[in-house]
């Protein structure tokens, strides 16, 4: 039994040890305001004594979470306001292992003095992380005002997002208005605070979003409302910068339900899910630590195309067509079957003549089945240079099928059953009137031949 506990010990240990292995180093970056502004007053005390408080509390709690890298960077401490120093930021204390006690007396030691520099503090920042694959870099940003120094802050962000410098930032507003939050979401994720309550709930947050785990699952429902359909390619973008984060291929478990995937909820997602044709949900958000579902509706039927009898065809292939918008959202070879969502489509199909359908109606895990007649064939043999074309007489409208230019050769063109005309001139007669006509019919698996002397 003691052999046993060992072993299960072991297990146990090894399990833990892959799991933590698998977990991406995440550095977190603060970017403290200390501007003159934060000595303004929040509850019984002032902004900067309350965000010292709580984030030195913060970074002691963070002190033995592994593969966490802390980092400080203050602006708006080292000049007088009335300097106006707009380069006015420091990265106090640089990424390391074991750096907490120096974060802790940095802050403790931080007097506001300055003005407000957000968008060279951020340019400055992209400096602050180690060059390095597979890490997560996350800037925190507590503020209690806005730029002051004519920078640009949303142009700033969205610089190093797209550069994969950083994740999405979090902005931390201290005692500002409802009106700031449109000046800041486009920073990055912004929470206000204010009370010092608000801050800590709001810090605990940020933290948790930062560093922990979220699962999702993706919900694609059929007519009924239920998760079944399945098996389709989904793309994860980031809504902020448009860079391409995942591709996965839906899938239900064991157990019938949509596969749970991880996500960072850093991010602010748009997905596409590959569908015929195409959905998107852009602005996903993400609760961080928790498991999120998205849903959306994705009822799908069959679509199948088929040939009667022995083909002549090559490669024969269908226009499937979204009658709302008139786009082509499918080219599809006949003999296949695809999906494709619940609706009505248009249909093109490239036979001569051009077949159109003008309602194709898909349904739920129904198979629709569209058929054309087996072609038959026109040979035509020359015996000098003709210019010719194919027609046929449709709804007393004369339509071209098909232009031939012809010397000294044979000619096998696939046609649809149905009567046409060969309308010609031989190229060396310059006479108009010398135009022929040849009406012929084409039947279903078989061959009509033209000779021309």
């Amino acid at each position: 039994m003691a052999k046993f506990n060992k072993i299960w010990a072991f297990l146990l240990l090894f399990i833990a040890v892959n799991t933590y292995a698998q977990q991406p180093k995440t550095r977190i970056l603060f970017v403290l305001d200390a501007s003159g502004s934060m000595y303004a007053k929040m509850g019984k005390d002032n902004r900067i004594t309350v965000a010292k408080r709580l984030l030195t509390r913060m970074v002691d709690s963070l002190q033995y979470t592994g593969e966490l890298e802390l980092a400080l960077r203050v602006y708006g401490h080292q000049s007088q306001k009335t300097e106006r120093n707009c380069k006015d930021t420091k990265l106090e204390v640089p990424f390391s292992r074991n750096n907490h006690q120096a974060i802790k007396d940095n802050i403790r030691d931080l007097r506001p003095k300055g003005t407000t520099l957000i968008a060279y503090s951020l340019q400055e920042a992209a400096y602050d992380f180690p060059k390095a694959t597979g890490v997560r870099n996350i800037i925190i940003l507590i503020t209690d005002g806005i730029e002051e120094c004519d920078g640009d802050p949303c142009a700033v962000s969205l610089a190093l997002q797209k550069q994969g410098v950083v994740l999405r930032p979090f902005v931390i507003g201290l005692g500002l208005s409802a009106d700031f939050k449109t000046q800041f979401e486009c920073v990055g994720r912004y929470f206000e605070a204010e009370t010092e309550q608000d801050f800590s709930e709001v810090l605990n947050v940020v933290i948790s979003q930062a560093i922990n785990n979220t699962s999702a699952q993706i919900n694609l429902l059929d007519s009924y409302g239920k998760p079944t359909e399945t098996d389709v390619n989904m793309t994860f973008t980031d809504a902020a910068t448009g860079r391409v984060l995942h591709n996965y291929m839906h899938t239900l478990n064991y157990r019938g339900n949509p596969d749970t995937m991880y996500l960072d909820p850093s991010f602010k997602y748009n997905l596409t899910v590959h569908t015929i044709p195409r959905l998107i949900k852009n602005n996903i958000e993400l609760l961080a630590g928790k498991h999120n579902t998205v849903a959306l509706d994705a009822p799908q039927g069959y679509l199948n195309l088929q040939i009667d009898g022995v083909t002549n065809y090559d490669f024969l292939q269908a226009l499937v067509i979204d009658k709302k918008t008139g786009d082509i959202i499918n080219v599809q070879n006949f003999n296949d079957k695809q999906k494709y969502l619940v609706g009505d489509y248009k249909m093109e199909i490239l036979t001569l003549p051009r077949i159109t359908q003008e309602n194709v109606s898909v349904v739920q895990d129904k198979t629709t089945t569209v058929q054309v007649q087996q072609p038959g064939k026109l040979n035509i043999v020359t015996r000098g240079n003709y210019q010719m074309g194919v027609y046929r007489v449709h709804k007393g409208i004369t339509e071209l099928v098909k232009m031939l230019n012809l010397g000294l050769q044979q000619n096998i063109t696939v046609l649809q059953p149905g009567d046409y005309q060969l309308i010609y001139r031989q190229s060396g007669i310059k006479e108009t009137l010398s135009t022929k006509t040849i009406p012929f019919t084409i039947k279903s698996g078989e061959m009509k031949h033209i000779n021309l002397r």
